[in-house]
C-alpha cells in the first residue's frame, strides 16, 4: 500500500522517533535566511543556516538553484533538507514566490535521499507561508514525488494559540 501523508499537530523542527528522519523545507535562491520555518530551525542548532549560506555563497562551483536541495546532517539519524523552491522573496508581477516546478524537481531529488537512508519525511507546509503557494498544487507533488515512491511523509501544522 502506498503511504499518504500524515498530518499532525506539532513542531517540525523536532521530529519523534530515533530511525533516519529528514526536515524537509524550502529555501530560496537569493540566499536569504532570516524568516518564517528557518528561523525554527535556526533554534535547533546552526548546521542548517551555515551549510546554506555555504552553498548560495559558492554557488558559482556548486548546484544551487531551483530545483536544487542540500542535505544537511543535524544529529544522528537526523538531517535537514534545505530545497530551493522560490524565486527571491517578494511577489513580483503579482506572482508569489513559490516554483512549483522547483519544488516538485526538489521532492524528486528528496526522495532518492529518502530512499538511499531509508529516511521518513517530516515538514511543514513547504511553499505555503512566505513563499506564497498554495498548498492544493503543493501536497499533490508530495504525493506524486515522495508518498508513491514509499517514503513516508508526516506534515505538521503548529498548535493553535
Amino acid at each position: 500500500m502506498t503511504p499518504s501523508i500524515r498530518y499532525v499537530i506539532g513542531d517540525a523542527t523536532s521530529p519523534p522517533g530515533t530511525g533516519p528522519r529528514i526536515i524537509a523545507h524550502v529555501c530560496n535562491d537569493i540566499g536569504g535566511w532570516g524568516r518564517g520555518f528557518v528561523t525554527a530551525l535556526s533554534r535547533r542548532g546552526p548546521e542548517p543556516e551555515a551549510a546554506y549560506r555555504r552553498w548560495y555563497r559558492e554557488r558559482d562551483r556548486n548546484d544551487f538553484g531551483l530545483g536544487a536541495v542540500q542535505l544537511v546532517p543535524v544529529h544522528t539519524n537526523l538531517w535537514v533538507a534545505n530545497m530551493v523552491g522560490q524565486h527571491g522573496i517578494r511577489r513580483a508581477g503579482g506572482q508569489p514566490p513559490v516554483r512549483y516546478e522547483a519544488i516538485e524537481e526538489a521532492l524528486g531529488k528528496l526522495a532518492g535521499h529518502a530512499l538511499n537512508f531509508g529516511a521518513s519525511v517530516h515538514m511543514p507546509r513547504i511553499g505555503a507561508g512566505l513563499a506564497g503557494g498554495d498548498w492544493t498544487r503543493i501536497e499533490p507533488l508530495i504525493e506524486k514525488q515522495l508518498c508513491a515512491r514509499g517514503v513516508d511523509v508526516t506534515v505538521y501544522d503548529l498548535p493553535s494559540r
